[in-house]
């Protein structure tokens, strides 16, 4: 990642730096004046606090307001609580994503330990000293909440004053021709699976090998090249194969076999080919063999921008989709991620074949490395926008248990996420589940674990050709 994503995390090494120091002044007067042995316990403790509460990627205050606009017209009713019941004035008509507005502060016991609102059997939380407005994700208890049976319960922290519930009302794009663009093997499956899983009419194009980053593989006796190459075939195998858990046939996947985090350079230079930065290659052809039907960038096999566009537009031709479903490119802020929006944006304005509607998604933020907050199987709140993004609707289909459970498994399969803990993460969360209740699932140690296999998937609408 980079760009606003770097320069928030190098500003908390830089702060986290300075306090060390200060900390150890500190310790190191104590040590001169006072008892010596204070300075290695008080270092324990001081690294355990480190790791039970202020590990977490934070780069605002909790105390923030998230900040989201809807498109004009999007039905706002005021809401209260009455007996721990949410009541609100209006009706919410067939509306099946619901949004409600609210001003959450946390307890004492909530700077410890995570803020959590309960919704019904649905859990949300959030960070840890919350004091500002939030957005919670009713989808799905619609039912519920017409019948005047839908609870909220703070644990840790409570809601202040009134609410407001958006309720927003779309189309099931499963029953549209679909086509997900994955940056990398897994963005599908993490953003998309539920979705995907239950269409007809589905695609998925993956734009890169995913290859970098691969030292693990060099344990099996292998150069740093040769595990970047054995790395991008086995991710490249996983974006053809893993899609068939969910439904979709290897003819309808794609892997267009570019080069990760080279994208946005491309993008700068659309003519020039950009190697891969580990293994050295530069042909993408090595990892197309299995694709379904042949395409522009096969002619010479460039890794270049021109060539990207151009697969894309073909595809686009090809499989004749209405809806895209994509990384949000104001969010999400992966290199990758908003290149390969960019790229598909280009795409359409080459494309004999024009889809309708944009799904936008988010697999990374800027802000917060843990959203969405909380365990595996509940709710997704909506993630922290501390600046104006632009007024999307929003569609949060739910997904039964048996698929998250799919979705799970479909995760399980990916190479990328099969990597065993280092020893430092599987201490930080012992500790975490000792002092601050945290929990991760059984279906895997990966983060994307907890993060993404949910009640909820949430994208962004956004209309094409307006």
């Amino acid at each position: 990642m980079q760009g606003r994503k770097q320069q928030l995390l190098k500003r908390h090494r830089r702060h986290k730096r300075l306090a060390l120091l200060a900390g150890l002044l500190l310790l190191a007067l104590l040590g001169i004046f006072g008892a010596w042995w204070w300075v290695p316990l008080l270092l324990l403790l001081g690294w355990i606090a480190h790791e039970a509460w202020f590990a977490d990627h934070l780069f605002y205050a909790p105390r923030d307001d998230y900040r989201y606009d809807f498109p004009e017209g999007t039905p706002c009713l005021p809401a209260r609580l009455q007996d721990g019941h949410l009541r609100v004035e209006g009706e919410i008509g067939e509306a099946d994503t619901l949004i409600l507005a609210w001003r959450i502060e946390a307890g004492w016991l909530g700077r410890l330990l995570d803020p959590q609102l309960w919704i019904g059997a649905d859990r949300q939380d959030f960070e840890r000293g919350v004091a500002g407005l939030r957005y919670l994700n009713l989808s799905g208890q619609g039912e519920a909440l017409r019948r005047g049976e839908l609870l909220l319960r703070g644990r840790f922290c409570h809601l202040v004053g009134e609410g407001r519930l958006y309720a927003m009302r779309n189309p099931d794009y499963a029953a549209c021709r679909l086509m997900v663009i994955a940056p990398h093997a897994d963005d599908a499956e993490l953003a998309a699976f539920g979705l995907y899983s239950r269409c007809q009419e589905a695609s998925i194009v993956t734009l890169t090998q995913g290859e970098i980053e691969a030292e693990h593989y060099q344990r099996l006796g292998l150069s740093l090249a040769e595990a970047a190459r054995l790395k991008g075939r086995l991710r490249a195998w996983d974006s053809l194969a893993i899609p068939l858990w969910g439904g979709v046939p290897q003819n309808r996947c794609v892997q267009l076999g570019y080069y990760c985090l080279q994208l946005p350079a491309m993008a700068e230079a659309p003519q020039q080919p950009f190697a891969s930065r580990e293994s050295g290659d530069c042909d993408v052809r090595g990892v197309r063999r299995h694709n379904p039907l042949a395409l522009p960038g096969d002619a010479d096999g460039v890794p270049s921008w021109s060539n990207l566009v151009a697969d894309l537009a073909a595809l686009l031709e090809h499989f004749r989709p209405e809806v895209l479903v994509t990384p949000h490119p104001e969010l999400d802020p992966h290199s990758d991620h908003v290149a390969a929006t960019r790229a598909l944006l280009e795409a359409i304005q080459l494309s004999a074949w024009q889809p309708q509607t944009l799904l936008l998604y988010a697999n990374h933020l800027h802000d917060n490395d843990r959203w969405p907050m909380g365990p595996a199987g509940h709710g997704i709140a909506l993630p922290p926008a501390l600046t104006t993004l632009p007024a999307d609707l929003l569609w949060s289909p739910c997904l039964p248990a048996e698929v998250q459970l799919d979705k799970a498994m479909a995760l399980a399969m990916q190479h990328d996420l099969q990597l065993p803990l280092p020893t430092k993460k599987r201490l930080r969360r012992l500790i975490q589940r000792l002092l601050a209740g945290r929990r991760w699932p059984a279906t895997g140690e990966d983060e994307f674990m907890r993060k993404a296999v949910r009640r909820h998937e949430l994208f962004w609408v956004r209309p094409l050709g307006e």
